[in-house]
């Protein structure tokens, strides 16, 4: 027994480290956060403290299976575009965009959302860790307009005040979700 047992831990040993085992680790040195699924009342709060309106952009960055995207087309008549590391929530979310009919509304960017040029965005939905807000708020700064907003799920900005904090409850506890609105450019 402890022969087959040392011989199944160096097999699996061996298969951690192959292309496989690379391939991931190069996708979790990327990624900012975990996939977690944000419910779908919390989605429709978001999208409604953002002030969506028709036309708009929303970019949710992590955008996971796509509820974000797809609420945003179908009730708000937004565009939107997701920013997803991962190769099979990407994928997913395509299948879905397309089931559903709404590939002219809506773009899913398979990749590093450090990666992505933000300027066409009136609003950026986040779900990300604290430290990974702070990682991507020098991109925020660069890239979004004045008056953009960022509606950030559960965790702040860090350095940024937020313009508001709505508070939902769901599932036993209570939810916040931050508002802020990029200032006016500073004029020198």
């Amino acid at each position: 027994m402890k022969i087959i047992a040392v011989a199944l831990l160096a097999a699996l040993s061996c298969a951690a480290q192959g292309p496989f085992a690379q391939k991931n680790s190069e996708y979790y040195k990327k990624s900012l956060a975990p996939y977690v699924v944000s419910p779908q009342q919390i989605v429709d709060k978001m999208l409604e403290a953002a002030s969506l309106k028709p036309g708009e952009t929303v970019y949710d960055l992590g955008c996971g299976d796509g509820r974000v995207l797809i609420t945003a087309a179908q009730r708000y008549r937004a565009k939107a575009v997701g920013v997803e590391l991962s190769d099979s929530l990407a994928t997913k979310t395509e299948d879905t965009v397309n089931r559903l009919n709404l590939q002219n509304d809506i773009k899913v960017i398979h990749g590093d959302l450090m990666a992505v040029n933000l300027t066409p965005a009136d609003v950026v939905t986040i779900y990300l860790e604290t430290s990974s807000n702070g990682l991507l708020r020098p991109n925020l700064e660069k890239y979004l307009k004045p008056g953009s907003r960022v509606i950030s799920y559960e965790f702040p900005v860090p350095g940024w005040k937020a313009k508001h904090v709505e508070k939902i409850s769901a599932y036993n506890r209570t939810h916040q979700i931050y508002v802020y609105v990029m200032p006016p450019a500073k004029v020198e």
